[in-house]
């Protein structure tokens, strides 16, 4: 839950954007979206694995080039 405070002398503009802020850097709307509809074990365990692969082909450094 994202509880923001007023200073003294703090305009609404500011409080909006420490509001964003805050939402943001909890990670509320990624939460929400994940939570919104059932997702089968299964395709979860297959979307992990996809991601992990992703990201280690990505780091994968190549030595060697190909001329055709």
């Amino acid at each position: 839950m994202v509880v923001i405070t007023k200073k003294k002398g703090e305009t609404k503009d500011a409080l909006f954007r420490k509001f964003s802020r805050t939402f943001i850097d909890e990670d509320i709307v990624t939460t929400l979206k994940k939570k919104q509809f059932y997702k089968k074990p299964s395709l979860v365990r297959k979307e992990e694995e996809k991601e992990r692969r992703k990201s280690r082909f990505a780091r994968k450094p190549r030595f060697y080039k190909r001329y055709d």
